[in-house]
């Protein structure tokens, strides 16, 4: 079994149940007592957020690139972002590093093209959402990317730093972000993707008829497949 490398703390609510995923993963591959062999660096998200939103892009690469590194000097074979936003600065990640890194983009897309999914909503931190860096990953699949309009956008960037990031959850938040789902649907959207590894806190399958790709939960069950079978 390789050994995975795991960036946390982005948040911490979320890195935890990439935890859970992935030995629940690697118990269900193998029984018994198995469990993943794992190394975690978690960031201090304040930090990480607040250059986030003064657009310091190159501080939080210098960081994570620096915990990356800490994590390859751990003994990691390979390394999963545990963060969809901070995969604007998967790059210079790679660059630092001398192992693979899981891009949860490319893992997300594998999925939905086996799934036939042509046209698929996106949900996540306005970043997500609006820059390229994450949907020009979709695009190379052949996979077209529908977005919220702008005040649908402003409200789910808004519930997941001021709510899900905090650990809170409301039901207010579920049934807009609902909304938001519903109209991805209208706009012609095959299914949606939760882009930001906090919106399956708050949503659930069984809240919605709209498929739904927890990427989370897939980038989880890719890293279990690469540390078990080497791809």
């Amino acid at each position: 079994m390789k050994t995975i490398g795991l960036l946390g703390g982005m948040s911490w609510e979320s890195t935890q149940t990439y935890y859970r995923l992935i030995n629940e993963g690697v118990k269900s591959r193998l029984g018994g007592l198995h469990s993943a062999k794992l190394v975690l660096y978690s960031v201090d998200f304040a930090e990480i957020e607040a250059l986030q939103h003064q657009g310091d892009w190159p501080a939080t690469a210098r960081i994570l690139s620096g915990a990356a590194l800490s994590l390859e000097n751990a003994g990691a074979d390979f390394l999963m972002i545990g963060t969809n936003t901070m995969h604007k600065v998967a790059p210079e990640i790679e660059e630092a590093i001398n192992i693979p890194l899981l891009h949860i983009a490319d893992a997300t897309a594998n999925v939905l093209a086996q799934d036939n999914i042509q046209r698929v909503g996106l949900l996540g931190t306005k970043f997500t959402m609006e820059q390229a860096f994450y949907r020009e990953r979709l695009e190379a699949a052949g996979i077209e990317v529908v977005t919220p309009d702008e005040p649908q956008r402003a409200e789910v960037h808004r519930v997941i730093y001021e709510e899900l990031c905090r650990g809170e959850i409301q039901a207010a938040s579920r049934k807009a972000y609902l909304d938001v789902i519903n109209s991805l649907a209208e706009q012609g959207a095959q299914a949606v993707i939760l882009g930001c590894t906090e919106i399956g806190l708050l949503i659930k399958q069984t809240d919605t008829a709209v498929p739904l790709y927890d990427t989370t939960a897939i980038h989880a069950a890719q890293a279990v497949n690469q540390a078990l079978t080497g791809h």
